[in-house]
């Protein structure tokens, strides 16, 4: 039931959204449909939808056939039969394995395990790219709100320079007093070219996770209600993280290993069908028996059975591999355990932090603005000099940046919290850019075939490539020939500010 409140209320907040600014939910649906990492990820899981067919093979018939055509070059003695061919050989052999001392079953098994820690992976995955990406967009958002912030702040320093430079003309403040303007505003300059560097850092990162480069952005909706503890964030993880359910089925797969092992000790037993036709095309001879037939056929069936009595210690040795790459999967097992409660409980402290730090710097941001109106106007009369109001307007700009920053702290720290309790996939998100991937359609369509000649097209990427017509090189490492060119003429966008192509 929290499960439900909780992706309800993210769903219901994604869907609202503004006309005229990107908004969050498009940046997920861009990432959901061609982000490298997760398309990647999908075609990762259709190679391990396959293993499970490659191992149904082992136990299924083999037929296979044989022609040959032979021409002897002598023979004499009692080995001359008259004639040197050329003879002509043809044959078939249908074979059907009737006991493997269950190998094939358990392959099979351990193959559908691994398939169900491939969808996991896949949730996972997803969720680790949503969390990206809303870092990604939370980050454009911050670094662009630093970056007018300093912009305002220099604008006032230079007008604080020059109010400055006309009181020392008419000697009312000392040089003093206009070097520490200057500097500070040379100060600010720096600040707001980190600021700027900072911001292209962002958007750069934005293009890389959602596939272009960011516009306008809207606010991101408000974050569900969380847990009330960080126990009760833990026992939600603990049944829903994709990378823990992930691990377990692989740990299962493993134990399917073991015995799939094991079944190198036992006897195997498998029917056969065979059929031969032999023709001498040479012709036949003549004997005191009558002329010698040029053609035969022969069919034969039976069963073989094969019992290992010594194999040198290959049978225990690969039992023991199997066991001791259990033995490896189950501690990962405890491992990812640990690291699912170490991130929950950690993004839970964070929100809870940064939600703390919010209220702090909410009223902190309220009490300088309120300090600086105060100390400009004591300085107006003389009590206050030019360093009290410099410093007062830092210590202002210093508080709405760390508040800026607490908010991007908050939501993110907020979604990986989601993330932590397996709560952030497609599914849960309500994504609807189209229909959604569904990681059962691929092992639908190749479950249970027994056509040796199929396969799929080959693959053209689905993920967007970022290169723009400005960046490509004359002689790219990517090639038309590897990848189909996506590149088009979309503005670059930098800084907040759109930029035509030339």
């Amino acid at each position: 039931m929290f499960r439900k409140l909780i992706t309800g209320s993210l769903v219901a907040g994604l869907l609202a959204g503004t006309a005229s600014a990107d908004t969050l939910r498009e940046a997920l649906v861009a990432a959901y449909n061609a982000n490298p990492t997760l398309t990647a990820q999908r075609e990762a899981l259709k190679a391990t939808d396959a293993t499970v067919d490659i191992a149904r093979s082992q136990g299924r018939p083999q037929i296979s056939g044989t022609v040959g055509l032979n021409q002897d070059l002598s023979r004499q003695g009692i080995l001359d039969s008259g004639t040197k061919g050329p003879t002509l050989s043809t044959g078939v052999d249908l074979s059907l394995p009737l006991f493997n001392g269950g190998s094939v079953r358990n392959s099979v098994n351990a193959a559908k395990s691994r398939v169900e820690a491939g969808r996991a992976t896949l949730r996972g995955v997803e969720g680790d790219v949503f969390t990206q990406t809303v870092a990604a967009y939370m980050d454009v958002i911050r670094d662009r709100a630093i970056v007018e912030l300093n912009q305002n702040n220099v604008r006032v320093l230079q007008t604080n320079l020059e109010a400055t430079k006309d009181r020392f003309e008419i000697g009312d403040v000392t040089r003093t007093d206009v070097a520490q303007s200057e500097a500070r505003l040379q100060l600010g300059n720096s600040q707001l070219a980190i600021a700027q560097g900072n911001l292209a850092a962002s958007e750069a990162n934005y293009r890389a996770v959602i596939g272009r480069a960011p516009g306008t952005l809207a606010p991101p909706p408000p974050l569900p209600p969380f847990p009330a503890t960080a126990d009760e964030a833990v026992r939600i993880a603990l049944a829903n993280n994709p990378d823990l359910v992930a691990i377990t089925r692989a740990a299962r797969a493993a134990g399917y290993d073991v015995r799939v092992a094991e079944a190198g000790r036992l006897p195997t037993l498998s029917g056969g069908v065979s059929g031969t036709y032999v023709n001498n095309l040479g012709g036949s001879t003549d004997s005191i028996l009558g002329p010698t037939p040029h053609t035969g056929t022969q069919t034969t069936a039976g069963l073989n059975a094969r019992v290992p009595i010594f194999q040198g210690g290959l049978a225990g040795a690969r039992v023991r591999q199997a066991q001791a790459l259990e033995g490896q999967i189950l501690e990962q097992v405890v491992g990812t355990e640990r690291n699912v409660v170490s991130q929950t409980r950690a993004a839970f402290a964070d929100y809870q932090a940064s939600q703390k730090s919010i209220e702090a710097s909410t009223i902190a941001v309220q009490a300088n603005e309120l300090a600086l109106e105060g100390t400009r106007a004591e300085n107006t009369v003389g009590t206050r000099n030019v360093l009290d109001v410099l410093n007062a307007e830092q210590e202002l700009l210093q508080s709405q940046v760390q508040l800026v920053t607490a908010k991007r702290n908050a939501y993110v720290a907020g979604f990986q919290l989601l993330n932590a309790m397996g709560q952030a996939d497609a599914a849960d998100l309500g994504l609807d850019g189209g229909p959604l991937y569904d990681p059962l359609g691929n092992y639908r369509r190749v479950a249970n075939s027994w056509n040796d000649w199929t396969m799929d097209p080959r693959h053209i990427p689905v993920a967007t490539r970022t290169v723009s017509p400005t960046e490509a090189p004359q002689n790219p490492a990517v090639t038309p020939q590897l990848i189909p060119s996506t590149i088009t003429n979309e503005p670059v966008v930098t800084s907040g500010v759109t930029q035509p192509q030339q």
